[in-house]
């Protein structure tokens, strides 16, 4: 390879680990962000759960049994599947592992005879679905780095109104749990129905506090409207808030992904140059070579 190529293809590579380095960056800034949305849920998630297991306690037992959200189908005959996927690639493994895992499951469930229904999040997830001829019910796309609660709404709308409505028998979530900027874990768990360990928790610190710290005149609630009714709006919000907690570890799983990928990137491009600085040196230095072997020829001819 001539000198001129090899100076111009390390001049490409140059500008390629510019853009990887500067990737990178972006998604280390993002990956900050993101963690500390996902850590800022959990109050709120908390929080929601001890306010619905006052109201079920008020309400009664029956009440929070009576929750469309937490009824079993008798006949589970269509599971919908909902993919977990980024709008864009460069990522390393974060969306393959994704649809893989999907796939794995839906034939796990068709051999128990049952019929798949699939949603998906991410223009990734999409077009991977529909590229295997799969339709999907809906999808929801232009948010899978930044999500927030107005995304989580949406898609649990349209999944709790399929549930009810008795189009779906059960709704699997599967997603990328982020573990740390190096490792994200595929997790899969069911959205619906609702388990009722989810919002009436065993193990409480508050009712399971000594009998000492807890002495004294209990507040007395007065609910408004009645406890049903509160009891009837929380139910639902814990559907949301698992599916927002879900988006948000995808969201920094994938910025976790990038971020990783364009390090190993960079790394590459950095290896590629000096393979090719030296390339391009040993052949300056042959050419210099045959140029004073040309020269002493010369001069000996002469002489």
């Amino acid at each position: 390879m001539a000198q001129r190529d090899v100076k111009n293809r390390i001049g490409s590579v140059q500008n390629i680990r510019k853009i990887t380095r500067a990737m990178e960056m972006v998604s280390a800034a993002r990956l900050r962000k993101a963690e500390e949305r996902a850590a800022s849920l959990r109050p709120y998630a908390d929080a929601l759960r001890k306010m619905t297991r006052q109201a079920a306690q008020a309400a009664g037992s029956g009440e929070l049994q009576a929750q469309p959200v937490l009824q079993t189908h008798e006949q589970e005959q269509t599971v919908g599947l909902l993919l977990v996927t980024a709008d864009r690639g460069l990522a390393g493994a974060f969306n393959s592992q994704i649809l893989r895992a999907g796939l794995q499951r839906a034939a796990e469930l068709e051999a128990d005879g049952k019929s798949v229904r699939w949603y998906a999040t991410g223009r990734r997830g999409l077009s991977s679905l529909t590229f295997r001829n799969y339709e999907v019910a809906a999808s929801y796309t232009g948010f899978t780095d930044a999500p927030n609660a107005t995304h989580a709404h949406e898609i649990a709308e349209e999944l709790v109104g399929a549930f009810v409505d008795q189009q779906i028998d059960r709704v699997e979530i599967i997603f990328n749990h982020y573990v740390s900027p190096l490792v994200q874990e595929v997790s899969r768990q069911t959205l619906l129905p609702l388990s009722k360990a989810e919002v009436e928790v065993e193990g409480d610190p508050a009712a399971d506090a000594a009998p000492e710290a807890t002495a004294g005149p209990k507040a007395l609630v007065e609910y408004e409207p009645d406890p049903a009714e509160i009891l009837a709006q929380l139910v639902p919000e814990f559907v949301e808030v698992s599916l927002l907690r879900a988006l948000l570890e995808s969201a920094a799983s994938e910025h976790g992904a990038r971020m990783t990928a364009m390090r190993s990137a960079s790394d590459n491009a950095g290896e590629v140059i000096d393979n090719l600085t030296l390339a391009m040196n040993r052949a300056r230095q042959a050419e210099i070579t045959q140029e004073i072997m040309e020269v002493v020829a010369g001069a000996e001819a002469l002489n």
